[in-house]
């Protein structure tokens, strides 16, 4: 999410929005592929926001992107329906609903190969969203091709006569 007061909530201790891009900006900047990942995505309550995410990646300097719909494991259902309660009680039954709906009536589908994307009409809309906005934004265009020609090992100071730092150095 690029809302900071939502960002607060699914991610109290995680650097902020604007922090984020800043990352991405600086990394790109110092050619470093980046690559972003917009997740969790979360029907009814931040997908209205995809367009916004990746044109903002993008013009960060990422080269790639990716989405993963929200995973509700075990407890962590309760809590984050609570959350959600908390911060939009308006919201928080239609995200439940869609939640629900992508998950087969759960709140959970941990199969392997389902439990990242989830099915259903309003999962195949976002998807379709994604896919656009990837394409319109030049995200995910050609593959970022890894390199260690540029790579030195850092040197060690201090090191003992083992090679060993010292911890008290």
């Amino acid at each position: 999410t690029l809302d900071h007061r939502l960002a607060r909530l699914l991610e109290p201790r995680a650097a902020t929005p604007a922090r984020r891009l800043a990352a991405i900006r600086a990394l790109a900047q110092a050619g470093v592929p980046v690559g972003v990942m917009a997740a969790p995505m979360i029907p009814g309550l931040n997908d209205h926001e995809i367009e916004r995410i990746l044109a903002a990646a993008a013009a960060a300097g990422a080269m790639e992107a990716g989405w993963v719909l929200l995973r509700l494991p075990l407890e962590l259902k309760q809590i984050f329906y609570e959350a959600v309660t908390a911060y939009s009680p308006e919201r928080a039954r239609r995200v439940r609903k869609l939640l629900r709906a992508a998950r087969g009536g759960r709140d959970n589908d941990p199969r392997f190969g389902h439990r990242m994307r989830g099915a259903g009409p309003y999962v195949a809309l976002i998807a379709k969203r994604f896919a656009l906005a990837a394409r319109r934004t030049g995200l995910n265009q050609s593959p970022v091709r890894l390199e260690t020609r540029r790579f030195r090992p850092p040197t060690l100071p201090q090191a003992g006569e083992d090679g060993q730092l010292s911890l008290f150095a």
